[in-house]
């Protein structure tokens, strides 16, 4: 049994570790205890509701959003008998934009080893090239590839001695607005937000095995509202987006067509497979009656009716995304999750009409998750935990902008503050001198050098 977090202020226990899925069908709270030693995580609960308030993954409504936030909580607070505080949050964010920049610095006439402070100077040299909107901020920066003195493909370049120090980064953008009414929301729940996280990347880190991040591989999470597309390659992310077009879109097509109800059509969707076009069945009719009214369908109609709609997600939408990533190929092929995910014979149409291998994925820790919360609906939920632990264990992994930023200030915002500030590593420099004298001086004299 875990007892109840004893300090007044009602926040977690450091080694309990909880996050917040906001989605279009549902809103689960993820718990996790952390192993001290090995600095894993071990997911113990998670709480669900259904998602009041929230349409194609954006906040319609605050104060139903609200009762559907403190429903998962109560729920989960009730499965792992603690009171939970802080949370790092996933979130769709309607239209994200993925941008990439490069930046170099000179390390110094001499080689040396790379310290933290190289790190956020190139990270700074490359964000200087993104334009970001007005109403728009960054949500995300994360370093896709170091590069030292022209060597390519070096994951961490800490300690590492050379001249010159290259950086590819990826820039994630969203609209500020669609930020603040998360934190809002949240907030007015009785929760501290800790941290958030896009939704595309929380799902391929629940999703997607080491394996196929490090061959390159395409995570398609399709839930009730939205798609989140995120494209890995050598373990990084190198494209993530956002779709407004998710499970629901099929239910609607196939309620306008055959003029049924919305939860029939949900109903019946589930009662075909999308591989039954070449089945003698598909001449088969469909009868049932709703509310003194009996209807006739045949399964070949409805079985096109969903197709259409799956084929346009993914040999346009999906596909255009997986283009922007520039990822010359994809071994792993096409990895999907979410609730669409669960449709029978999903993953061999795919196979057919995008000519690569596509594999359904559960979360990645679904067997040590509750029973019936282990399944495709819950892999962003898992990632979120895998998020927290990775960006713990690499801070320049996932960088994210102060939560001060995105809420906004009434006055105006520093310049150091408009970019996202790499936290502290808790590793020590190469030298072990402290940082803020000797990196100071380190830099002075470093400057003189390649002025004179």
């Amino acid at each position: 049994m875990f007892k109840k977090a004893s300090n007044s202020g009602g926040y977690n226990d450091p080694d309990i570790l909880v996050g917040l899925d906001l989605g279009t069908t549902k809103i689960a709270v993820v718990v996790a205890e952390r192993d001290a030693k090995s600095v894993e995580a071990q997911i113990i609960g998670i709480g669900y509701a259904p998602s009041n308030g929230i349409r194609k993954g954006l906040i319609v409504n605050l104060d139903q959003a609200v009762r559907s936030v403190k429903q998962a909580l109560q729920d989960a607070e009730n499965m792992v008998g603690l009171e939970l505080r802080d949370v790092t949050v996933s979130f769709s964010g309607g239209e994200i934009n993925s941008v990439r920049s490069k930046g170099m610095i000179s390390l110094g006439r001499a080689p040396r080893q790379v310290m933290q402070l190289d790190v956020e100077r190139v990270i700074e040299a490359a964000q200087a090239d993104v334009s970001i909107p007005a109403n728009q901020s960054i949500l995300h920066t994360i370093p896709v590839n170091y590069s030292l003195d022209g060597n390519q493909g070096i994951d961490d370049p800490l300690g590492m001695t050379g001249m010159r120090l290259d950086i590819d980064l990826q820039s994630v953008i969203v609209p500020t607005a669609n930020v603040q009414n998360v934190l809002n929301c949240v907030e007015k729940a009785g929760l501290n937000v800790t941290g958030l996280v896009i939704k595309p990347l929380a799902a391929a880190l629940g999703s997607l095995s080491p394996e196929e991040a490090m061959a390159g591989a395409a995570s398609v999470d399709v839930g009730g509202g939205t798609a989140g597309v995120a494209v890995f390659s050598d373990g990084r992310p190198r494209h993530l987006a956002v779709i407004p077009v998710g499970g629901d879109h099929i239910t609607n097509d196939v309620a306008c067509v055959l003029k049924v109800p919305l939860n029939k059509a949900e109903e019946l969707k589930k009662q075909v497979s999308l591989c039954d076009d070449d089945d003698e069945t598909t001449e088969d009719s469909l009868e049932f009656e709703y509310m003194g009214r009996g209807y006739v369908c045949s399964k070949r109609d409805l079985v096109e009716i969903i197709q259409c709609r799956v084929e346009e997600l993914f040999s346009s939408l999906v596909k255009t995304e997986i283009d922007h990533a520039q990822a010359s190929m994809l071994p792993a092929g096409l990895v999907l999750t979410g609730g669409l995910s669960r449709s029978a014979g999903i993953d061999a149409y795919l196979n057919r009409i995008l000519g690569m291998a596509v594999r359904v994925s559960l979360p990645i820790d679904s067997n040590r998750m509750p029973p019936q919360r282990g399944t495709q609906e819950y892999s962003a939920a898992s990632g979120i935990i895998r998020y927290m632990v990775e960006k713990e264990r690499d801070p320049f992994r996932y960088i994210e902008s102060p939560l001060s930023v995105l809420k906004g200030k009434s006055g105006p915002v520093a310049a150091s503050e408009r970019t996202p500030r790499v936290p502290p590593s808790g590793r020590p420099s190469p030298d072990d001198k402290p940082p803020n004298k000797e990196g100071f001086m380190e830099s002075l004299v470093r400057t003189f050098k390649e002025l004179f």
